[in-house]
């Protein structure tokens, strides 16, 4: 999986999630991850998840470090369960920093501390790959719904806890990848 990590913030309005987005814009070529810090606001037509659509749900916020995976050979069920796990990678990540977050818990594909949300994160698929968009508030302002952030566990550090999660995320994909080929079959 290759990585790369943005020094311009870019606010997140959900036309990343695209196919070769990673590749056409940043380098990054098959299996990969871009980060970056910015702003996020995703208009309606830009909704890929049904229920949110059906919700009319607002996603914004001032201040979020994002992350677009593109993913090939990977089928939709396996890039959700894998947003899923990065989700809990995120969560260890934390906890390893701040006793607070000790109580913070997985529901699904988000992270909630008491009902505070911390991130937004969807899965979906294009004609030859799946596509993962993973965000985490820096800070609270501008979120329509009560969320908890970095500043609430004394992060300062962002864009170094930023670019420690996108380690921890493509070792992660690595370490499965690797598990597929050192099996035999039958």
């Amino acid at each position: 999986m290759e990585m790369k990590w943005l020094e311009q913030e870019m606010k997140y309005d959900g036309t990343q999630l695209s196919p070769l987005f990673n590749y056409l814009n940043y380098g990054p070529l098959g299996n990969s991850i871009v980060g970056w810090r910015g702003a996020c606001d995703i208009p309606m037509d830009h909704i890929i998840d049904g229920e949110d659509l059906k919700e009319e749900a607002l996603i914004k916020g001032d201040d979020m470090l994002h992350f677009v995976l593109e993913l090939f050979e990977f089928p939709l069920s396996s890039a959700v369960a894998f947003q899923r796990l990065m989700g809990d990678l995120l969560r260890t990540q934390l906890q390893s920093r701040n006793n607070q977050a000790q109580s913070m818990e997985r529901r699904g594909d988000d992270l909630y501390w008491s009902d505070k949300k911390f991130n937004i994160s969807i899965a979906t698929c294009s004609s030859n790959s799946s596509l993962i968009h993973f965000g985490f508030n820096v800070k609270n302002a501008g979120t329509p719904v009560e969320t908890c952030a970095l500043e609430d566990f004394g992060i300062d550090d962002v864009v170094g806890f930023g670019k420690t999660f996108m380690e921890s995320v493509q070792k992660e994909f690595l370490a499965i990848k690797r598990a597929t080929m050192k099996v035999r079959s039958f």
